[in-house]
């Protein structure tokens, strides 16, 4: 699907995102990121169980979840999410969004359904390409075996920067 910059405006204008994260500064940071590219409605939660609440009560478009929180963190938040037996909105697009770029941790992060992965400082221009990429190009959401979420990418390269983190993710649809 094409989607042109006018288009686009408009679906960002009427998206309901829900952003989960622990720390107040972060969420605030981000808020301010979504507004400048355009998004109205941003609700928040400081942690995974709020999260929860907050997909069932808001039936959020996108929810942009912090990986690492006290209690019920990222992954674990996202395996109850992708239940659809047992979750009412189990498709929801998820945007993982953390400080931690090691690869084990984007594996991790595909596995229990992640959409899209964001590093950890973000800027509005990645924010806005992932966002983009839910809305233009959605992934049909599959079961397949024990998994259930966005039909799975192919990794097409990984650059590892000098610590061993991701520095830059290529993925194909």
């Amino acid at each position: 699907m094409t989607i042109d910059s006018k288009q686009m405006a408009a679906h960002l204008a009427n998206l309901k995102v829900l952003l989960v994260d622990d720390e107040h500064y972060m969420r605030k940071v981000v808020r301010t990121l979504l507004m400048s590219i355009g998004v109205r409605e941003i609700h928040e939660a400081p942690d995974g169980l709020s999260g929860l609440d907050a997909i069932r009560t808001l039936a959020p478009d996108v929810v942009i979840l912090d990986w690492e929180m006290p209690g019920l963190d990222g992954a674990g938040f996202l395996r109850i999410v992708r239940q659809p037996e047992t979750f009412p909105y189990p498709a929801v697009p998820v945007i993982m969004l953390t400080g931690h770029g090691e690869r084990s941790r984007v594996v991790k992060a595909v596995e229990v359904g992640v959409n899209e992965f964001l590093l950890k400082p973000v800027s509005s221009k990645a924010l806005y390409d992932r966002l983009v990429s839910i809305l233009a190009n959605p992934r049909p959401v599959v079961r397949q075996g024990n998994y259930f979420g966005p039909a799975p990418r192919r990794i097409a390269t990984i650059r590892a920067d000098a610590q061993g983190d991701i520095a830059d993710l290529v993925l194909l649809n």
